[in-house]
C-alpha cells in the first residue's frame, strides 16, 4: 500500500477513535493498536498531525499514537523496534518546522521530540540541537516561540539523566550553548520589562512567554550543566543577576493589575527566579557560597522589612523562607565541632551566616515571624466560623495546608529557633511575659497576638526546656485561661490545650495529670466544635505519653469515652472522623480491658459508620485500626462482635476486591487479633480462610503476618482447620518454597512444624509431599543454620510422635536414593538418620 492509501485509511480510523460512539470507537483503537508495530504508520502519522487542516481532535490522537509509540518500539533492543531507516525519516520530519498553531499539539510534539532525544542526542541526532538554535533565533513569532518551547523540554529531558556519561555529554552540551542561552533570556527580558513601561500589554506577554521559557532552559543549563560551576564567570554572573531581575520584576508587580493577562505568567517567572536559586543550593551547596550573603539579605529584606510590602506574595514568600531555612540549616556550612576538623568551605559560609545573623537581625526575624506570620488570618477565621471541621483538618496538616505558608512560617521558626536558641530565647520569653494574665475578650488584637505566641512556646517546647517551669505555668496561668467561658475566648482555650499537648511528654508532673483530665473532661464538652477536635487530640497525645498511668485515668475514662462517641457522631468529615477514631483507638489500647463496659454504644455504631464510608478507604482503615484495639480490649467477649467483624475481614482481606489495596494491612492484622482472641473456631471465621490462598501466592511483605494467622488456625482447632485447608496450604507452601529467601523458608516450615506439634498423626500426613524436601536437605547439606534446624526439628517431630510414618517416608526416600546413587551410600544414609535420630 502506497503513502497516501495508508494515510487515508489511518486518517479514517484516528476520526472514528475519536468517535462518542462505541461502535465507531472500539474497532478503530483495536486497528491502530494492530498498526503500532507495522512499518511506515508512524511516517504516516507524523503526516497527519503536521497538516493544520485536518480536525485537532484527529491530530492530538496522532500525537499521542506517535508518543506511545517511541517508548514501545525507538530503542533498538525493544520487540518490533522501528527500523533505523524509518526513525532516521521521522526525526528529520518533526523538525522540519516549527509552526504549529494549536497550544496543545505543539507542547505535545515538543515533548515526544524530547523524548526522541533522550535516546538518540546528540549522537544519533547530532543536527537536533543546532536546529532548535537557528530556528530560535527567527524573527517569526510562532516559529520562535514553538522552537523555544521544544528546546526547554529537550534540554529537560536531556538534564535529568543520572549515568555518568550522559552528564558528561549533557555538560558539553550546556558549555556549548549557555552563552546563547544567557544572551536569548536577556533579550526578551529586556523586550517585556520595555514594554511593561509602555503599557503594551500584548506584546508584554509574547515577551514574557519567552522569557519564562529561556530562563526554564538556563535554569536546567546552569544546575545540572556544570560540575563545578563556580569556576565558570557566565553562571556566576547569571546567578547574580537572578537577584536584580527579581527586583525588576517585583516593580513590575505594581503596574501590572490582579486582572492582567499578564499577571499570572508574571507570577510564575519571579517564583522560577527563586527555583533557580534553590536548586542551585541543594545541587551545588560550596557553589552557593559566594551568593550567601546576597541571598539572606533579599530574602530577609522582602520577608521581614517594610521593602516587601504591597510587592511580595504569599507563594513568593514561602520561597523566600525556604531560602532561607535551606541556608541555615545546610550541613554544608556547619563546622564540625573540631574547628580543625572543617572545610575551608564549610569555614567560610559559616563566618558569612554569622556576620549576617547578628543579634538586631535575629531579634526582628523572630519578632516578625510571631507577630506578623503567625497570627491567624481574616480568613482562617471565616473558616473557623464557617467551617469548623475544616479548620481543625488544616490546622492538623491537610493537604492544602502543608502547601500554605503558615507551616513554611513555623518550619522557619523552628530551624532558626534551633540554630539561633541563645539569642531568640530570651526574645520569645519577653513576649510570654508582656502577655500574662487573662486578656481582654473585647481586644481582638490582643487574643490574636497570644494565640501566636503561645503556638511558638508549643513549636519550640524542647528548645525551651530549661527555660520555662510549665507545671507552675499550667497552674498560675494556663488553668485559668481553660476557665475562661466567653465565646471570643475560644481562640485561647484552643490554643490552651494544644500548647499542653507540645509540652505533656517534655515536661509536665505526673501529679498534674488529673488535673488535666478534669480539664479534658470539661473542654470536651465546650460549645465549640474545634475546641473539642484540638482537646480530642491533646487526650490521645496524653495517653500516648510514656509517662500515662491507666490507675489515674481510670475515673474519667466513662465519661471522657461517652463524649469521644459524641463527638465521632457530630463530625461529619472523612478526615476528622479519622482524627476522632484514631483517638478512641489510643484510649483503647491503653486502658485494654478496662474499656469493656463503656463500649457498647460504639460497637453499636461501628457497622454504621463501616456502610457510610464505603466510598472512604482511608476512613475504613481507621475503622479497622478501631477494631483491632476493641477486639484486643474484649478478648473472648468480641465473639459478639463476629456478625460484623468477620464480613470487614472478609472484605479487607480479598484481592479479588478493589479496596483491598487500602485495607489488607490492617484487614490481616484484624484476623490475626479476632483468631488469638476467640474462645473456639466457628464455622464462619474458618470460611474467611478461602482468601489465604491468594494472599500467598502474593508473596507480598505480608507474609509473615499471613503465616501467623496461619499458626492461630492451627492452635485453634488443629483437626478442622487441618481437614478443611491442609491440601490448598501444602500446594501453596510447595510454591512457595521454589521462589524465596531462607528467612521465608524458615517461616513455612515454622508453620508445617507446629501443625506437627499440635497434631502430629494429621499434620504429618496432611503435609506430607513438603517432608521429602526436608528429607533431601538434610541429607544433602543445608547450607543455611537456620534453615537445616529447621528441617532436623520437623523430622525430629516426625520421627519422635509417629515412628510410622518416619519410616515409611524413610523406605520412600531409600527407593528415591536407590535411583541416584549406589546401595552403599544408600544404606550409609539410613544408618546416619537413625543414628541421629536415636
Amino acid at each position: 500500500m502506497d503513502m497516501e492509501s495508508a494515510s487515508s485509511v489511518v486518517l479514517q480510523a484516528l476520526t472514528q477513535a475519536t468517535s462518542q460512539d462505541t461502535a465507531l470507537l472500539k474497532p478503530a483503537e483495536e486497528q491502530l493498536r494492530q498498526w503500532e508495530t507495522q512499518p511506515g504508520f508512524y511516517s504516516v502519522l507524523l503526516n497527519i498531525f503536521n497538516n493544520h487542516m485536518l480536525d485537532v481532535n484527529v491530530r492530538w490522537l496522532a500525537v499521542l499514537y506517535f508518543k506511545n509509540g517511541i517508548d514501545r518500539y525507538w530503542r533498538r533492543v525493544a520487540p518490533n523496534a522501528l527500523s533505523e531507516e524509518e526513525k532516521t525519516s521521522l526525526r528529520a520530519g518533526l523538525i522540519t518546522n516549527f509552526n504549529e498553531p494549536v497550544n496543545q499539539i505543539a507542547t505535545q510534539i515538543a515533548v515526544l521530540i524530547a523524548k526522541v532525544a533522550r535516546l538518540d542526542c546528540p549522537r544519533q541526532w547530532p543536527e537536533l540541537i543546532p536546529i532548535l538554535l537557528e530556528s530560535v533565533k527567527g524573527q517569526d513569532g510562532l516559529q520562535q516561540h514553538r522552537a523555544l518551547l521544544t528546546f526547554y523540554h529537550v534540554t529537560k529531558t536531556l538534564a535529568s539523566k543520572r549515568l555518568a556519561q550522559d552528564k558528561r555529554l549533557f555538560q558539553d552540551l550546556a558549555s556549548g550553548i549557555y552563552s546563547f542561552a544567557c544572551s536569548l533570556w536577556s533579550h526578551h527580558t529586556d523586550c517585556f520589562l520595555q514594554q511593561v513601561l509602555a503599557v503594551d500589554q500584548a506584546h508584554a506577554l509574547s515577551s514574557l512567554e519567552r522569557t519564562l521559557l529561556s530562563l526554564k532552559v538556563l535554569r536546567k543549563l546552569t544546575v545540572h550543566g556544570f560540575q563545578e560551576p563556580q569556576q565558570n564567570m557566565e553562571v556566576m554572573g547569571f546567578l547574580n543577576a537572578v537577584f536584580e531581575r527579581l527586583k525588576q520584576f517585583l516593580e513590575c508587580s505594581r503596574q501590572v493589575g490582579p486582572d492582567s493577562p499578564c499577571r499570572e505568567k508574571l507570577e510564575k517567572t519571579i517564583i522560577l527566579y527563586t527555583k533557580v536559586l534553590l536548586d542551585f543550593l541543594e545541587v551545588h551547596p560550596c557553589a552557593f557560597i559566594p551568593l550567601i550573603q546576597r541571598s539572606l539579605e533579599f530574602a530577609v529584606s522582602y520577608v521581614f522589612t517594610p521593602a516587601g510590602e504591597g510587592l511580595v506574595f504569599e507563594r513568593f514568600t514561602v520561597q523566600c523562607m525556604n531560602l532561607i531555612k535551606t541556608i541555615v540549616k545546610n550541613e554544608a556550612y556547619k563546622p564540625c565541632k573540631n574547628i580543625e576538623d572543617s572545610k575551608p568551605e564549610s569555614l567560610e559560609a559559616h563566618k558569612i551566616k554569622t556576620a549576617f545573623f547578628t543579634h538586631p537581625t535575629l531579634t526582628e526575624i523572630g519578632r516578625r515571624l510571631v507577630s506578623h506570620y503567625f497570627l491567624l488570618t481574616e480568613e482562617e477565621l471565616s473558616m473557623w466560623e464557617e467551617d469548623p471541621e475544616g479548620f481543625a483538618v488544616e490546622e492538623t496538616g491537610g493537604d492544602s495546608w502543608k502547601y500554605s505558608l503558615r507551616p513554611c512560617t513555623e518550619v522557619l521558626f523552628l530551624d532558626i529557633f534551633h540554630n539561633y536558641s541563645q539569642t531568640l530565647t530570651p526574645v520569645l520569653l519577653e513576649m510570654v511575659l508582656n502577655l500574662q494574665g487573662p486578656s481582654n475578650v473585647d481586644d481582638p488584637v490582643q487574643l490574636l497576638m497570644k494565640d501566636a505566641v503561645y503556638n511558638a512556646v508549643g513549636l519550640a517546647a524542647y528548645e525551651l526546656f530549661d527555660n520555662i517551669d510549665f507545671d507552675q505555668w499550667f497552674n498560675n496561668q494556663l488553668l485559668g485561661e481553660l476557665h475562661v467561658s466567653h465565646h471570643r475566648y475560644k481562640l485561647i482555650r484552643r490554643r490552651v490545650i494544644w500548647l499542653i499537648g507540645q509540652w505533656i511528654s517534655v515536661k509536665f508532673k505526673s501529679e498534674l495529670r488529673p488535673l488535666l483530665y478534669e480539664v479534658i473532661l470539661n473542654l470536651m464538652q465546650d460549645p465549640d466544635l474545634v475546641v473539642r477536635i484540638e482537646t480530642a487530640t491533646t487526650l490521645k497525645l496524653t495517653v500516648d505519653d510514656f509517662e500515662f498511668r491507666t490507675e489515674q485515668f481510670l475515673p474519667y475514662l466513662e465519661s471522657i469515652f461517652s463524649l469521644l462517641f459524641q463527638l465521632l457522631q457530630q463530625v461529619t468529615e472523612c478526615d476528622t472522623k479519622m482524627q476522632v477514631l484514631h483517638v478512641i483507638s489510643c484510649v483503647i489500647e491503653r486502658v485494654n480491658i478496662q474499656i469493656r463496659p463503656y463500649v457498647g454504644c460504639l460497637v453499636q455504631y461501628l457497622p454504621l459508620l463501616w456502610k457510610q464510608s464505603e466510598e472512604h478507604n482511608m476512613l475504613r482503615c481507621a475503622i479497622l485500626t478501631t477494631l483491632v484495639h476493641l477486639v484486643q480490649g474484649l478478648g473472648a467477649e468480641s465473639k459478639n462482635l463476629y456478625l460484623f467483624l468477620l464480613p470487614v475481614i472478609q472484605l479487607s482481606t480479598d484481592v479479588s476486591q478493589p479496596p483491598h489495596v487500602y485495607l489488607l494491612e490492617d484487614g490481616l492484622e484484624l484476623w490475626l487479633v479476632t483468631l488469638e482472641n476467640s474462645p473456639a473456631i466457628t464455622p464462619e471465621l474458618l470460611r474467611i480462610f478461602q482468601n489465604m490462598s491468594a494472599l500467598l501466592e502474593m508473596s507480598s511483605e505480608n507474609l509473615r503476618t499471613c503465616f501467623q494467622i496461619v499458626n492461630a488456625y492451627i492452635y485453634l482447632s488443629a483437626t478442622d482447620f487441618l481437614q478443611n485447608y491442609a491440601e490448598g496450604l501444602c500446594r501453596s507452601f510447595c510454591n512457595l518454597l521454589k521462589d524465596i529467601t531462607n528467612e521465608g523458608q524458615v517461616q513455612v516450615l515454622k508453620v508445617v512444624e507446629v501443625a506437627l506439634k499440635v497434631s502430629p498423626v494429621l499434620g504429618a500426613h496432611m503435609f506430607q509431599p513438603l517432608l521429602p524436601s526436608v528429607f533431601r536437605g538434610i541429607v544433602d547439606g543445608e547450607r543455611y543454620p537456620v534453615v537445616m534446624s529447621t528441617y532436623l526439628g520437623i523430622m525430629g517431630r516426625v520421627l519422635l510422635q509417629n515412628a510410622s510414618f518416619f519410616s515409611s517416608l524413610l523406605t520412600q526416600m531409600a527407593s528415591e536414593y536407590n535411583q541416584e546413587c549406589g546401595p552403599g551410600e544408600v544404606l550409609w544414609h539410613h544408618q546416619h538418620l537413625c543414628g541421629g535420630a536415636a
